[in-house]
């Protein structure tokens, strides 16, 4: 199973499809973020799958339920292979998210459901950004209540740190896809990311994927950097 997704934390489909073209030997699944499809849009989308690859399409959808359900229902009709919403949003808006894409696969035979997943806590927040705003629990225990809240409601998995993949794991199980953000091998530098964790060490707490961004995008030699943590991965 690919377990690795590149990040493309870039501002042009130009820089995108460099990235692309460079990794796409080793790299299957590439992450499309909100800078990349701000500039871009739907032909970045279109750029790595011409390279046989698919894409995560993270964009945190937040809204009131119909404008998270129709956009949910958008992504998929881009043929996107995964996307999340923000877990916070709550159970209504999760539900209408997991019946559009139900809805619009039983309409349509030719469009697969992309998995979807719920953000927990963003890898940049610790217990005092979340008390910040209002929630006086603890991170581990946000990202449990979230992550069980997203199964309840039908979602395939989360977004989680590094740090909460065994209580998630323990809480719901071994089918549960859990995309960990946030990961960094040693030889790379943290960046803003506060609860970090190194390839090896997700894969071990039990990771289903895990999204890799600067350390590869960034490196002298991505294919390289890239080859590098797919032989964590597997050893």
């Amino acid at each position: 199973m690919e377990r690795l997704i590149v990040a493309l934390d870039v501002s042009s489909l130009k820089e995108a499809l460099k990235l692309v073209k460079t990794l796409s030997k080793y790299v299957k699944i590439f992450k499309v973020g909100k800078e990349l499809f701000t500039s871009a849009g739907p032909e970045v989308i279109k750029m790595v799958h011409a390279h046989k690859c698919q894409v995560f399409l993270d964009l945190k959808f937040h809204d009131i339920p119909n404008t998270v359900g129709a956009a949910c229902e958008a992504a998929a009709r881009m043929r996107v292979f995964m996307m999340n919403v923000h877990a916070l949003g709550g159970k209504q808006m999760l539900f209408q998210a997991v019946q559009s894409l139900h809805k619009l696969a039983e309409k349509n035979k030719k469009i697969k459901r992309p998995l979807l997943l719920g953000v927990t806590v963003l890898t940049s927040m610790k217990d005092q950004d979340l008390a910040e705003v209002g929630i006086y629990k603890k991170v581990a225990e946000e990202v449990r209540d979230l992550a069980l809240l997203s199964k309840a409601c039908g979602l395939d998995g989360v977004v989680a740190s590094g740090q909460e993949i065994e209580i998630i794991r323990k809480a719901l199980g071994p089918d549960f896809i859990i995309v960990t953000p946030g990961v960094r091998p040693l030889w790379a530098a943290h960046g803003d990311q506060k609860r970090i964790i190194t390839p090896k060490e997700a894969i071990k707490k039990g990771a289903s994927f895990i999204v890799v961004g600067r350390p590869i995008t960034q490196d002298k030699d991505p294919r390289n950097a890239a080859k590098k943590i797919l032989e964590e991965i597997n050893g």
